[in-house]
């Protein structure tokens, strides 16, 4: 079964662990931010915080 799917090229979609969640702006599976269901990586966290409304302190 699992060869068959090789030959195809079909991949099955993760339900668990860290490759089964995607950041919601540019795909990135590493450094997911996914307190308050926000699903974002670090990197898109830092650009889009202030819009979201977060606020740095110091």
């Amino acid at each position: 079964m699992a060869e068959e799917q090789k030959e195809k090229g079909q991949t099955t979609v993760r339900k668990f662990g860290r490759g089964a969640n995607e950041c919601q702006m540019c795909g990135r599976k590493q450094g997911l931010v996914r307190r308050y269901n926000i699903y974002l990586c670090r990197q898109c966290f830092r650009e889009w915080a202030a819009r979201i409304g977060f606020k740095k302190m110091d």
